[in-house]
């Protein structure tokens, strides 16, 4: 790297700003922005710190010049130590000379015999202070004016980068609580209600054969072999829909080999049909659509008996309309249909009430079933301010 004294300021920043959309781990981000921050104020060590996440310390993410024996004691510091701690609390750079504080805090020579100037550069966000920069210097010069306000804004930058840290974790658990969530619906809506309805056909199956009626005993012996087999298959179904992952080109790629898939595995004839122009949805709402027209395509392969299956997508009047259509036996009915006419329904719905949408299941008069979900499309101006 070139020498950091002679970059202009806004060099440096897209270094910063080209760090930001690259690096994956802010952390190490941090600690190399630290070598950079102490070729500019010519400090012999330094340390980069975070807030910890019950906001009561400081916790060390990288250091440059320290032993190790110092960087052990230095791990952790409290959130209202010394420099650190009046950085921390009253957003502003910091400087001190008298290292009384460090050495009481840490217990350690090195504050009392090389360090002379401690200067501690707050990372802030909109109001808050996520961390600080500890650069140690063995002499008491003061930091150029130009050195300072790069300093401000680098701090400002690499604050940004931390608050963004946070946010993508933070909505990293709610994505993998809503998973969890939708996977215990599922099971409850699926497996659980037929392993359910095979316990209650046990009961009566031991009631019979205790009577010794053979022919009742026979009957419900079938029914608990032909709900096993259904609960089998559920459970097959559901780690295939937990396995698979929509691709990262987007909806219309994902559905077309979704497509193709069902087409060799259903052995019929499957057709995808886009009529939309433009498709334009957050990945959170093709990740519902993908789910829906795969639970809907699950259940034709499972029940309807089709040869033909449509599976289209349009624009109409501000609203995206996705229709699955077969031409199977129709709507289930009977006893197997009491059993498996929820299975995977609620889900759907419930993935479609996070789209504000509709569903619909209905006979087609020619024969075989279609499934409506219509959502509303996000205009320009909706999607520039979400």
């Amino acid at each position: 790297m070139a020498d950091m004294r002679r970059l202009p300021v806004v060099e440096v920043l897209a270094e910063i700003a080209s760090s930001m959309s690259s690096d994956a781990n802010v952390d190490q981000m941090l600690a190399r922005f630290l070598e950079i921050m102490m070729r500019l104020s010519k400090a012999k060590a330094g340390v980069v710190r975070v807030l910890t996440s019950d906001g009561g310390h400081l916790r060390m993410v990288g250091a440059v010049g320290l032993s190790p024996a110092l960087m052990e004691k230095e791990r952790y510091v409290p959130l209202e130590c010394g420099i650190c701690g009046r950085a921390t609390l009253e957003h502003s750079p910091q400087v001190d000379n008298v290292m009384t504080v460090c050495s009481k805090q840490v217990r350690h020579l090195y504050f009392a015999q090389r360090c002379k100037t401690v200067y501690a550069i707050p990372l802030r966000h909109k109001g808050k202070v996520l961390g600080v920069y500890n650069l140690f210097m063995d002499g008491d010069d003061t930091l150029p004016d130009d050195v300072s306000y790069l300093f401000n804004s680098i701090s400002e930058h690499l604050g940004m980068a931390l608050e963004n840290a946070r946010l993508t974790r933070e909505n990293m658990r709610i994505s993998l609580m809503n998973e969890r969530t939708m996977l215990a619906n599922q099971i409850h809506d699926s497996l659980a209600q037929t392993l359910a309805y095979a316990k209650m056909r046990l009961t009566v199956l031991n009631e019979a054969i205790a009577e010794g009626d053979q022919e009742d005993a026979n009957r419900y012996l079938g029914d608990v072999e032909e709900a096993v087999d259904m609960a089998y298959s559920e459970l097959r179904n559901l780690i295939t829909q937990f396995r698979d992952r929509i691709d990262p080109r987007g909806l219309v790629p994902a559905l077309q080999e979704m497509v193709e898939s069902f087409r060799k595995k259903a052995n019929a004839d499957v057709d995808f049909l886009n009529i939309a122009q433009d498709v334009v949805l957050t990945p959170d709402e093709e990740i519902q659509v993908f789910h829906i027209i795969q639970e809907a395509l699950y259940n034709i392969s499972k029940h309807a008996r089709a040869r033909h299956v449509i599976v289209t997508l349009d624009l109409e009047g501000g609203q995206y309309v996705v229709n699955v259509a077969d031409d199977g036996v129709g709507l289930m009915t009977g006893a197997a249909a009491n059993v498996g006419k929820s299975f995977g329904l609620t889900i759907m719905r419930e993935r479609t009430a996070k789209l504000n949408g509709k569903l619909s299941i209905e006979s087609r008069p020619a024969g075989g079933t279609i499934i409506r979900l219509t959502f509303p499309a996000k205009l320009p101006e909706q999607e520039a301010k979400s």
